[in-house]
């Protein structure tokens, strides 16, 4: 490989044990039993190592949402037409989305980017970086060339980067693309091995029929293609998304700034699997925001080694479930910061 080599190479700090170490012992002097506040004191101990601090802090949220069609969808995956991709991404645009509801409580900093929707560019306020009209089908071609893989996640970084500069500390990759949960479901199992029956769900909501025909097709095309489990490029390639690869590159630069990244849905984490095996260690500056209802999201958290912060029965994508857990990360940072301990309270402690 060429350019998208040193992306391969990449190499990203280990998060800083000391630095959890250290929020750890001083959650424990706080007004509390120990541990009582469960949770909150293990996303304050990860975030801890992440910023490299004792006291994390999280002043500003950064929504980052790719839009992108895909191929797949000849095959009868979906429950709604490949339209609905550029319908929704206009919504979104206008405002109208859940993501940007749930983004306005927040007060983040929002960009949607089309990166392979079909039909023309859009006007602002969305970003035109299209690569390419849609993905190819990937039961019969391969969804892309090398090339296009590495514009998308060199894309997905530098627009990571962006908001970086705007003074986000926290980031939550979302989505758009219609036939997107048959091309996770390749992409999960392609990384981890497991059956596509354990990943497939029913998406948008699909039939009974439809959904052993997603199966069949994720199994077929797999066969076809042979990709590499350990190589994140191979995977996007042969069966992935463009959207898929640009949220990978997003993640990847959060990485590199020790920038948390909170995880959505199944997509997003499918996204984070192929990151990690691009850039070995860039899960561990992941938290994830909630558990989704399509049944591969388990099974691709677990083989990051993650545990939801909420779990709603949410199933939209977007970035929704993460933006809602935003909430709840926030409250476990201002605990840290703002409780007192036990001797600036005058309190005593735990009877010897």
């Amino acid at each position: 490989m060429k350019e998208g080599n040193e992306m391969k190479q990449f190499t990203l700090s280990p998060l800083d044990a000391q630095a959890g170490a250290e929020a750890k012992a001083y959650l424990d002097t706080l007004t509390k039993p120990v541990g009582s506040l469960g949770k909150l004191e293990e996303i304050v101990i990860a975030l801890a190592e992440i910023q490299g601090r004792k006291k994390p802090v999280l002043n500003q949220l950064g929504i980052l949402v790719f839009a992108a069609d895909h191929g797949i969808t000849a095959e009868g995956i979906s429950a709604f037409p490949q339209q609905v991709t550029r319908q929704m991404v206009s919504n979104m645009a206008g405002g109208g989305a859940a993501i940007n509801v749930f983004g306005r409580q927040q007060q983040a900093e929002f960009t949607l980017v089309d990166v392979g929707v079909m039909g023309a560019a859009f006007t602002e306020p969305v970003l035109d970086r299209k690569i390419r009209q849609g993905t190819d089908n990937f039961l019969h071609r391969e969804a892309m060339t090398q090339e296009e893989v590495e514009k998308a996640i060199s894309m997905g970084f530098e627009e990571a980067l962006v908001l970086f500069e705007k003074g986000v500390d926290c980031l939550v990759v979302g989505e758009v693309g219609i036939g997107n949960t048959t091309t996770s479901s390749a992409v999960v199992a392609a990384i981890t091995g497991i059956d596509p029956a354990e990943l497939v769900g029913y998406g948008t909501g699909i039939s009974s029929e439809q959904h052993l025909h997603k199966i069949t097709v994720v199994r077929e095309a797999l066969n076809r293609h042979q990709p590499v489990a350990s190589d994140g490029y191979d995977v996007l390639r042969k069966v992935g998304g463009l959207e898929l690869a640009a949220m990978s590159g997003a993640m990847l630069a959060a990485a590199s700034k020790r920038i948390p990244v909170i995880l959505d849905g199944f997509i997003s984490t499918a996204a984070a699997c192929a990151a990690e095996t691009i850039s070995e260690g860039a899960a561990g500056y992941m938290l994830l925001g909630h558990q989704s209802m399509e049944p591969g999201h388990q099974k691709a958290f677990e083989y990051l080694g993650k545990k939801p912060v909420l779990s709603l029965d949410m199933r939209l994508g977007e970035g929704t479930g993460a933006a809602v857990a935003y909430s709840v990360i926030q409250s476990a940072v201002r605990m840290v910061n703002e409780m007192a301990t036990f001797e600036s309270a005058g309190v005593s402690g735990k009877n010897e």
